[in-house]
């Protein structure tokens, strides 16, 4: 197997792990935003599919955003210096952070993740003036948002894509997380309060499973990048 072919393969996987962190993360989306969502479509008065669609485009596309500006920041970070050996050292602690996440959603991390994109209170209170600009407008406001929320799996996510070999592959780890969150956000003002608590909890610990096998895999790709590399340059 030649390196394109197992750099294609490993993103493939990559973008596979995280459309299904999405996917069976969707009982902790209902559960931490799910009535956020309604309530806010309810407050907006939506007519027709267009002010959903605008608002889960909006969110898909900041997480896409975060993504390529993750992988901006791993790019930066990776060419100041010895950038093989940097590069295989960014993927080992990226490894480490994206395994601590899913402990964290598991509940059994011995570090919690209290970080955000964005102050919680600057954007509780921007979401709740969103529905003031009209349906289309506010829904594209409350979308890009909720898209910034503080989430251990869109922070894992980012992490994961500060690692990307380019920045279309950052954003598109980051666009396959957030196509997988569409089924249950999409309908979450059909699904919240009729998915209960139990099924909830079980989706998120699958989810952080994947979070956990996508950290292995990043610490694994790191961990053989960097003893390459080390032969090549020392």
């Amino acid at each position: 197997m030649d390196s394109s072919h197992a750099h294609h393969t490993i993103s493939e996987l990559s973008y596979w792990l995280a459309f299904m962190t999405g996917l069976l993360g969707s009982g902790h989306c209902l559960g931490m935003c799910g009535g956020l969502v309604s309530g806010f479509f309810m407050k907006l008065g939506a007519k027709g599919p267009w002010p959903y669609l605008s608002y889960h485009a909006a969110r898909v596309g900041i997480y896409t955003l975060i993504g390529v500006v993750a992988a901006l920041l791993g790019s930066a970070l990776v060419s100041t210096g010895q950038i093989g050996l940097w590069q295989g050292l960014l993927q080992i602690v990226a490894g480490i952070v994206v395994i601590l996440l899913g402990l964290d959603l598991l509940g059994i991390s011995p570090l919690r993740n209290r970080v955000g994109f964005a102050p919680v209170a600057w954007l509780r209170r921007q979401f709740t003036l969103a529905v003031q600009k009209g349906p289309i407008a506010g829904a594209l406001i409350g979308g890009a948002i909720n898209g910034m929320m503080p989430c251990s799996m869109t922070m894992a996510m980012a992490v994961k894509a500060s690692t990307a070999p380019s920045v279309i592959d950052g954003g598109l780890l980051m666009l396959a997380f957030g196509a997988g969150t569409l089924p249950s956000m999409l309908s979450a003002s059909v699904l919240f309060g009729k998915l209960g608590p139990g099924l909830r909890g079980w989706l998120l610990k699958g989810a952080a499973l994947f979070v956990i096998a996508l950290g292995l895999s990043t610490l694994w790709q790191g961990i053989r990048y960097y003893l390459v590399m080390r032969q090549l340059i020392v």
